[in-house]
């Protein structure tokens, strides 16, 4: 199994000529205002088979990229509907009326439910959003091999409890960007981040026995830089320091091979 990084928390992973993407978007543009298309993010590289989203902010699920990009009824698994009103679910509105006008094929699963798709094996496994919508993580394993996606979770107590069921991973790809948010539906603001920071991530690929830790939900070309929406200076640098030997800086676009 091998792994490419899209850019922010987007992954393709291969495996026996079949590919599986997460959290896989083209177009920031509808959540960040002034991001520049094309800088930041790249396109899978064939046709996938099926995708899994973590959650259904629309810088996780981007259903016109996954249209695009998956075969014809490809099954995308995602977290279950928000709770309440209109209001308690302004975060995930927009994807979810993109997903039906794309007919895309969504199935919703609860944790620890297990899904297979040809040579993949994928688990949903427990996260917290920090903004308070359902989040799923992912374990995939394929060809004897292991990853997990971490989204853009929180810090959390199920860590030991996927580490019992899973561990030792091939590769932990997870968010580090630290960002705080001040969201107008969410007053008064937290001052706590909203996605794990630097120290954080490295506390958890630790936990989970990474081989490589990888950090994402990130981006060097052109860090996001909103009123509201406030990150890490330089998450990748602090990231290093954190997570030591175990560290694994990927570019946007480089591939990742677990077998070797």
């Amino acid at each position: 199994m091998r792994v490419r990084r899209l850019g922010w928390a987007g992954l393709e992973v291969e495996a026996a000529g079949r590919r599986l993407l997460i959290d896989y978007v083209e177009d920031l543009t509808p959540l960040f205002t002034g991001w520049k298309p094309g800088i930041g993010l790249t396109r899978a590289s064939g046709q996938a088979t099926a995708a899994l989203v973590t959650h259904l902010h629309r810088d996780h699920t981007d259903a016109a990229a996954l249209a695009g990009t998956l075969t014809r009824g490809a099954p995308i698994l995602r977290p279950a509907r928000g709770h309440g009103d209109d209001v308690d679910n302004v975060a995930t509105l927009l994807s979810e009326r993109e997903l039906v006008e794309h007919g895309l094929a969504a199935e919703v699963v609860d944790t620890w439910s297990v899904r297979e798709f040809g040579p993949f094996r994928v688990t949903a496994v427990p996260s917290i959003d920090g903004l308070g919508d359902p989040q799923l993580n992912w374990v995939v394993e394929a060809d004897g091999q292991r990853l997990f996606h971490g989204g853009d979770t929180m810090f959390h107590g199920w860590w030991w409890l996927v580490a019992r069921r899973f561990s030792p991973f091939d590769a932990a790809f997870l968010p580090a960007n630290g960002a705080v948010v001040d969201a107008p539906h969410l007053q008064p603001p937290s001052p706590v981040t909203a996605a794990m920071n630097p120290f954080q991530a490295a506390a958890a690929a630790e936990i989970l026995g990474a081989r490589y830790a990888v950090p994402m939900h990130y981006e060097t070309e052109q860090p996001v830089k909103l009123p509201g929406y406030v990150e890490v200076d330089d998450p990748a640098a602090e990231f290093r320091e954190h997570a030591g030997q175990r560290s694994h800086v990927l570019a946007v676009g480089e591939w990742l091979d677990l077998a070797a």
